[in-house]
């Protein structure tokens, strides 16, 4: 299927980031279809278009916005669906999407974590691309994004893990260069485990101290602390299998000569993508009083290390503190660094 300006495309997940893309293909003259679980958010679009607020200007276009109970009244399938969900939602929304794909389209699972294999489930490896996703925005009046990286700062990475998609990474890529800096990718879920480095190291983390992550990173002892989750998922990663592998833009020698990577990473990520005042995404869900991805960032690694019979002490930390204030039991704080590094100690002496 080689993609044109007439294919379909659907965004499953059209809240900040998949407002933020949607937006760029639209005004790349491409055929696009919004789809999002906020009825606010898409009567807004609907009514008065999408607009996309970032530090040099503002974006308003016109869009298709359906609610996702207008699913079930497409009656044409799509080449190419991009879900742009929750990580925890990715296999809800696959499903919701799948009768609307077409049997040799692409569904590419854009999310934080590890969610590629759980789309592929739904869909099929024959129809699943896994992406990497490096963007920032915020939603938090319908129809109206802050995108805090505008596309010459943001970063698409998208590939193949199953044979009968080898050579079709192209076709999507081609579409998210619209939105940033888009590269492909030989091993996607090494990729995306190298994201999840990145990811907790700088999300949960943050969020728990109630801070922007430059922010945070300049409090005594965090900095120390983030590295110390980040390296905790980096050797869980080489223990699961997964090889080191170049993100953001680095290069193959960035990752292979360096015995500092997760250093590398973040300072990758603090120069090149992240500006002062920006808030995580855990932070933001917080703050809305939503569930945020921590058990498919932290979480999800302390798990892992568990299964391994072995421990990722300050992921634990960051897992435990986040749950607590996502109960209601504990207020985000920068308080809450100390906590961490004692209930990291504890995890590391109790092995």
């Amino acid at each position: 299927m080689g993609l044109t300006v007439a294919g379909k495309i659907a965004i499953v997940g059209s809240g900040a980031n998949g407002t933020s893309i949607g937006v760029d293909l639209v005004g790349a003259g491409l055929d696009v279809t919004l789809i999002d679980q906020w009825p606010a958010h898409v009567e807004a679009m609907r009514e008065n278009g999408a607009t996309v607020v970032m530090p040099e200007k503002t974006i308003v276009r016109h869009v298709r916005a359906l609610h996702i109970c207008d699913v079930c009244t497409l009656t044409e399938p799509f080449d190419v669906v991009l879900v742009v969900t929750k990580a925890y939602d990715a296999r809800w929304s696959s499903q919701l999407i799948e009768p609307y794909l077409k049997r040799d389209g692409l569904l590419v699972a854009v999310q934080n974590g590890m969610t590629a294999e759980t789309v592929a489930e739904v869909v099929g490896p024959e129809r699943t691309l896994g992406c990497v996703i490096e963007i920032s925005s915020g939603l938090f009046a319908p129809g109206i994004v802050e995108r805090h990286s505008p596309p010459a700062r943001s970063w698409f990475a998208v590939g193949s893990f199953h044979p009968a998609t080898r050579g079709r990474e192209a076709e999507v890529a081609e579409l998210l260069s619209h939105a940033g800096a888009c590269e492909t990718s030989g091993d996607i879920l090494a990729a995306k485990w190298m994201k999840l480095v990145s990811n907790c190291t700088t999300l949960a983390t943050t969020a728990c101290l109630d801070l922007s992550i430059v922010d945070a990173e300049t409090v005594p002892g965090m900095r120390a602390f983030m590295l110390r989750a980040g390296q905790e998922a980096l050797d869980i990663g080489d223990a699961l299998g997964f090889e080191r592998r170049p993100i953001f833009g680095l290069s193959e020698k960035d990752v292979t000569d360096s015995n500092r990577l997760v250093e590398t990473l973040l300072d990758k990520l603090m120069s090149g993508f992240v500006l002062p005042n920006t808030k995580g995404v855990v932070l933001q869900d917080w703050e809305k009083g939503r569930k945020s991805e921590l058990e498919n960032l932290n979480g999800l690694v302390a798990a892992r290390a568990r299964e391994l019979g072995t421990a990722a002490p300050a992921c634990e930390a960051v897992a435990e503190i986040a749950r607590r204030i996502e109960r209601g039991e504990l207020r985000p704080g920068v308080e809450n660094l100390a906590t961490l590094q004692d209930l990291a100690e504890n995890y590391a002496r109790s092995r």
